[in-house]
């Protein structure tokens, strides 16, 4: 026979080994960003595709840089300003956006990171990071 905390054991060491591999077979791309908006969105469509809006959004980053108590007035405040290319293109959300966000509003955004490429004016191929909200 064996024991209640045997069985316990058996069905946890089970479950954790079920979980562990579910884990190591998914993914996520997923970001989540609050920042101030760069400029009013503007709406493209490129080569007969659906339209979409893009705007960009800066984040700060701010640290403590020095010896000393800030608030004290010990110590340096540093800022690191992060500009996003914003994409949307679902239909409601991309027509809401481009008809309400203004420059200088602050917004939250959710989405995933693109890694893309695209062939500028020059015929130079360049690299962008886009976050598709």
């Amino acid at each position: 026979h064996l024991s209640v905390l045997q069985v316990f054991r058996q069905f946890v060491r089970h479950e954790s080994d079920t979980v562990s591999s579910l884990v190591l077979e998914r993914s996520m791309n997923r970001v989540q960003l609050l920042g101030r908006v760069g400029q009013d969105p503007i709406m493209r469509q490129v080569d007969g595709k659906n339209p979409v809006t893009i705007f960009s959004l800066a984040t700060n980053e701010m640290w403590r840089t020095g010896e000393g108590d800030v608030t004290q007035g010990g110590g340096d405040i540093s800022q690191k300003t992060t500009w996003h290319r914003i994409s949307v293109f679902r239909p409601g959300l991309r027509d809401v956006t481009y008809q309400y966000v203004k420059k200088g509003a602050r917004l939250y955004v959710e989405g995933k990171i693109d890694y893309g490429e695209y062939t500028d004016k020059n015929n130079v191929r360049r690299q962008a990071t886009t976050i598709i909200a």
